[in-house]
């Protein structure tokens, strides 16, 4: 008689705490019984409805996985059998909304819910789903019947599914399928090369792998003739096996399956081996050993770009290939020796006949046999290879339509004329592949004694031509490069020489600005000859720009503030067709710039969209935070910036003209309408601070700057700059004054006279040390930086020893490389009394205007 006895869980005395529902429903019982349910939709376990009751005792007690998704958040209740199922999940799983439970299946059980509480069923045979169960994504199978669950009213409350795990009846019939239908592929196979070939592309799909080929080893070396890869370089040729070390060699003579699942921390492979198989983007592998032979071994190898947890089936499938390849390759191998002895024998009467097929089947050129009315009447394996074309379709279409359009006319002329004067010709021309590319192939042709063909021989110039090509794109970029710098070094050279010059001229012809000296007449021409000196500094100062090596004093800068303080200014520059907007985002942070500079930039770029605007039109000033995670295109540095860009709506410029834009004394203003130094000089301005400059422009859609100005990372100042000298002083002192130009020395020396100070000169560091030597006391030293022998800098650090109250002020054209230290207070040339003064302010050393 058959047993109808019902199967029941196991209780234990824990049971007798559970509600009665729960009673022999097994671990998850006791996990349900457990759980504060007050936290979730369901509410206390007290108060859960009949029919909630009833399904769960029910699903609890069944030996067979099922789930119950209850409520309109789908909270998942389920039996022991299922948490076997959830694997790693469980028991975080239980209690939890479907939807977030199982994430990566969320659209699915989205359906599953809407249908069964619309009072619907489902049934899927073999549903195959993506699950993380164990920490990875898995493939699994599956059988689901889905039914609603009323509640006491007859309504949808809740969704029951009876779950049967096929995974394995499904990896099973797959991997069956997968064996029986490589072996088909592989049984009409004669050579181990198309053997391998669909093995190895076979097994790299199925596995997802990145690189599978079959090799052989014989003393110390790897021959690889083919390989299927993805992502990865192929390693097609002969390779040295010396630097894998004696245990992996040995591994390979025992025969055994060799498997790695992390090479960086695989310990039987030393340094040199890891190196090398990182080298060829090889993080784990599988080899099985398909012969091993006296003289040599074969493999096949299957390799992950990453480190990878090869399974036991995974394992076992690729050792099961590897059988079916062994026999197959020793049935080619056979065949080959039988096809070999054939050969030998014709051979001895078909020598050269032999030796001709040879070369046509193993050449790596394409070679070819065509007579001159355009058709192909044979073609070596070559071709397909290289173009993946089928002999058959070389041989049923003209060779002039596989060639270029642009390339056919002469290469036809060449042939034609091979024809006439039956001379050998040599060409280069482009021949279509299957897959829509061009290759660029080398030709010699020779003419055959009966008239009427040729042979040809192809040799593939691909890959010359692409490093050709980036030969010459390097070559273009270290040109530019070196003229550029070699420009910024130039400009940035004369520039300093201009400022030594300018430094006496502004330095006098303000003396006599503020002397008053002169009649009306006298007096304008001494403004105006100030005014043009003004002009040249202004210009220098664009030549240091672009040579980034202007003397700039970053500070933290509020841009809104500075972009709202200059709006007015902007606009009465630009006159009334303009209209001025800005769009500057709240809150922006400080950015690290040089006042004056930036704010001149801007001007500039202000100035440079009114003449693009030439009928009038909109200039939008804007700045906003942005940030660069790695150096892209536009060739800004990584980092955080506040992005000001000045956008007109004017003529806008061709990509050509963009190119150009921030190259020195390029302009397309015409001739006395600019310097051409506008753009170079904003660009070096934000490059010597770190960050950048980009343009994005169109003909007829106006242009967009933006400087990308690095975040400060301090605050904003709210303290004046001094801007003069300090209270009048009845005693000021001596100044100690240092340079190695007479002219500058001199003007500078009348300034400091002017305010007060007795000078004593010196034209040398050398020399003012033997001044100090000898007794000599200073208030205060002013020395220019750059001299012959000892420079401003080494001067002012010595004194730090020697004379460490003695206030040092550093005179320089520019911040050379041997630099002046940050802290280290400075005066630029060219500069006026009142600058001159306002620095001494700066140092709290006294100065009276005289």
């Amino acid at each position: 008689m058959p047993d109808h006895r019902a199967i029941v869980p196991e209780s234990n005395s824990a049971d007798h705490d559970q509600p009665g529902f729960l009673a022999g429903g097994g671990a998850c019982a006791r996990l349900i019984a457990e759980k504060d349910w007050s936290r979730t939709p369901l509410g206390p376990i007290d108060g859960w409805d009949q029919a909630l009751r009833t399904a769960t005792a029910i699903l609890l007690r069944s030996p067979v996985p099922i789930v119950m998704l209850w409520g309109t958040t789908g909270v998942m209740l389920y039996n022991d059998a299922y948490s076997v199922f959830a694997g790693a999940r469980h028991p975080a799983l239980l209690g939890s909304d479907v939807r977030e439970g199982w994430a990566e299946v969320a659209d699915f059980n989205d359906h599953v819910m809407k249908v069964g509480l619309a009072g619907g069923t489902l049934h899927y045979h073999d549903q195959e789903l993506t699950l993380h169960r164990n920490g990875r994504p898995e493939q699994v199978w599956m059988d689901l019947d889905y039914s609603p669950v009323l509640d006491a009213q007859g309504v949808p409350a809740g969704v029951i599914c009876f779950l049967a795990d096929t995974t394995a009846r499904v990896e099973g019939e797959r991997r069956t399928a997968f064996l029986l239908a490589l072996s088909d592929a592989l049984r009409p196979l004669d050579t181990r090369a198309a053997i391998t070939s669909v093995a190895s592309e076979r097994l790299g799909e199925w596995l997802g792998a990145s690189r599978v080929f079959y090799a052989e080893i014989a003393d110390g070396h790897m021959t690889v003739e083919r390989d299927y890869f993805h992502d990865v370089p192929t390693i097609v040729g002969h390779h040295s096996l010396e630097a894998f070390g004696p245990d992996l060699l040995g591994a390979y003579s025992a025969g055994t399956p060799v498997v790695s699942y992390d090479v960086p921390g695989d310990l039987r492979l030393n340094d040199e081996a890891r190196g090398g198989l990182a080298d060829r983007r090889v993080g784990a592998f599988i080899d099985v050993i398909l012969f091993s032979e006296s003289e040599w071994v074969g493999i096949l190898a299957v390799q992950s770009a990453s480190p990878r947890a090869w399974t036991a089936a995974e394992e076992s499938l690729v050792q099961e290939v590897g059988e079916r390849v062994k026999s197959a390759v020793e049935r080619a191998r056979a065949e080959e020796d039988l096809r070999t002895l054939n050969e030998t024998l014709e051979e001895q009467v078909t020598a050269r006949s032999a030796e001709r097929d040879r070369l046509w089947n193993l050449s790596q050129d394409m070679l070819a046999r065509a007579d001159y009315a355009g058709m192909m009447s044979a073609v070596s394996p070559a071709w397909s290879r290289m173009l993946g074309w089928s002999a058959a379709e070389l041989l049923g279409r003209g060779y002039a339509s596989f060639m270029h359009p642009d390339d056919a006319p002469p290469t036809l002329a060449a042939i034609a004329h091979m024809a006439e004067t039956r001379q050998p010709a040599r060409f280069e021309n482009r021949i279509a592949t299957r897959g829509g590319g061009w290759k660029h192939i080398e030709w010699t042709v020779s003419p055959e004694a009966d008239g009427m063909n040729f042979v040809a021989v192809g040799r593939d110039l691909s890959e010359a031509k692409a490093r050709e090509t980036a030969l010459a794109a390097a070559q273009d970029a270290l040109r530019q490069s070196q003229k550029m710098e070699a420009m910024g070094s130039l400009t940035g050279g004369v520039a300093h020489d201009f400022n030594n010059l300018l430094t006496p001229i502004i330095g006098s012809l303000d003396m006599l600005v503020r002397k008053g000296l002169g009649n009306d007449r006298e007096r304008r021409l001494i403004e105006g000859a100030l005014q043009s000196a003004e002009r040249a500094k202004t210009l220098v100062q664009r030549l240091l720009a672009f040579a980034r090596r202007q003397p700039l004093q970053p500070v933290a800068v509020d841009v809104a503030r500075i972009v709202e303080n200059m709006a007015g200014l902007i606009g009465s520059t630009l006159g009334p067709t303009i209209v001025v907007d800005t769009v500057l985002a709240p809150d922006l942070p400080p950015a690290r710039a040089d006042l004056n500079q930036l704010e001149m930039a801007l001007l500039n770029l202000a100035v440079n969209a009114r003449d693009a605007m030439p009928d009038g039109g909109r200039l939008t000033i804007a700045a906003a935070r942005e940030s660069v995670c790695k150096r892209d295109a536009r060739d800004i540095p990584q980092g955080h910036y506040v992005r000001l860009s000045v956008a007109d709506t004017g003529s806008g410029m061709d990509g050509e003209t963009v190119k150009r834009a921030i190259e020195p004394f390029f302009s397309t203003k015409g001739i006395g309408k600019g310097t051409g130094l506008g753009l170079s000089m904003v660009h070096g301005l934000t490059a010597q601070l770190g960050g950048g400059l980009t343009i994005d422009s169109a003909v007829g859609a106006g242009t967009t700057i933006s400087l990308w100005l690095p975040i400060s990372a301090t605050a904003v100042s709210d303290d004046e700059p001094l801007a003069g000298p300090g209270p009048a002083l009845q005693a000021v002192g001596t100044a100690l004054l240092v340079d190695d130009e007479d002219l500058v020395r001199m003007s500078t020396a009348a300034m400091l006279a002017d305010l007060s100070y007795a000078v004593v000169e010196a034209s040398s560091a050398e020399e003012a040390l033997r001044l100090l030597s000898a007794g000599l006391e200073p208030d205060i030293l002013v020395t220019d930086h750059l001299m012959p022998g000892m420079s401003g800098v080494e001067l002012a650090h010595l004194l730090k020893a020697t004379h460490p109250g003695l206030p040092v002020l550093i005179v320089s054209g520019y911040a050379e490389e041997d630099g002046i230290d940050a802290d280290m207070p400075r005066l630029t040339k060219p500069f006026r009394n009142a600058d001159l003064a306002g620095s001494l302010a700066a140092l709290s050393v006294p100065a009276r205007m005289g």
